[in-house]
């Protein structure tokens, strides 16, 4: 028979894949959100980070229940205390989600100065990395989990690539300054969230090994 303290770690793992699918699910509506410029689809973000901000509070709070009642041990105690360090990095992650819902619904609706093409990938790389992180993270497949570095040197060319192109616009005309700053900083949060990701999936490393090198 499953023992109690094994029922209370599927249960904080369950919590931390629905953390991390709102997570998801948010940085998916931001992406659409940009792309369409649905300032409604940006609101729900908003209003959504407390649902990602509830979970925090509600994993947090069984994560240290089970470190004082059931005092785990060696790879439980590490399991349970990654997962204290994870929904730090999921909550961030939505924090930047909301922070780009948030430049969508106060900038004014006028034509994007380029054709977004990199930023659309440079989103769908980081909810492909979220959700790898999350499902690494629960299975505990340390070899997949490595990749995600590796997935993140996209990311990190992709920001390159807008960062430089958004500054060659800029110099020929002033009048682009405003908006390609804001689409600087909507690409600077895709890049940290693809470092958020990492993180999380060097949290796995950290359960199995007891070290954790911070991105």
């Amino acid at each position: 028979m499953e023992s109690h303290f094994e029922k209370q770690i599927a249960l904080l793992e369950q919590d931390l894949t629905k953390m991390g699918y709102a997570v998801q699910e948010a940085i998916e509506k931001a992406v659409q959100a940009l792309v369409k410029r649905d300032k409604s689809l940006a609101k729900e973000i908003v209003d959504g980070d407390r649902q990602i901000d509830a979970y925090d509070k509600q994993i947090e709070d069984n994560a240290f229940r089970i470190l004082l009642l059931d005092q785990p041990m060696g790879s439980d105690f590490l399991r349970v205390s990654s997962a204290l360090k994870m929904i730090t990095d999921l909550e961030r992650i939505g924090d930047y989600a909301v922070d780009i819902a948030e430049e969508i619904i106060s900038y004014p609706d006028e034509p994007y100065i380029k054709e977004l093409i990199d930023l659309p990938e440079m989103g769908a790389c980081v909810i492909a990395m979220v959700k790898k992180a999350v499902k690494d993270f629960v299975n505990q497949d340390v070899a997949s989990a490595r990749t995600l570095a590796k997935d993140d040197d996209k990311v990190d060319f992709l920001f390159a690539k807008i960062k430089k192109d958004l500054l060659i616009l800029i110099r020929e005309k002033d009048e682009n300054a405003e908006q390609g700053i804001v689409l600087m900083m909507i690409a600077k949060y895709f890049e940290r969230i693809g470092d958020h990701a990492v993180n999380i999936g060097e949290w796995v490393d950290y359960t199995n090994t007891g070290s954790h090198q911070v991105s």
